[in-house]
């Protein structure tokens, strides 16, 4: 997900987007904790897309 795009998105949208990454986000540390998630690369870039959403909406506000 680039900066571009969540920059098109209205706030509620975003306010969705941070939701959806951050229940994914629980989801894979849930993994990685009962040793699942084989593909641990997917933890940063779950967290750097919530960074991305969250610098958008800051600078929204």
């Amino acid at each position: 997900m680039k900066a571009s795009e969540l920059r098109g998105k209205t706030q509620d949208e975003l306010r969705k987007e941070l939701e959806s990454l951050l229940r994914a986000q629980f989801s894979l540390r849930m993994q990685k904790a009962t040793q699942q998630l084989s593909n641990t690369s997917q933890l940063r870039k779950v967290r750097r897309d919530i960074a991305r959403v969250r610098t958008v909406l800051g600078s929204k506000a």
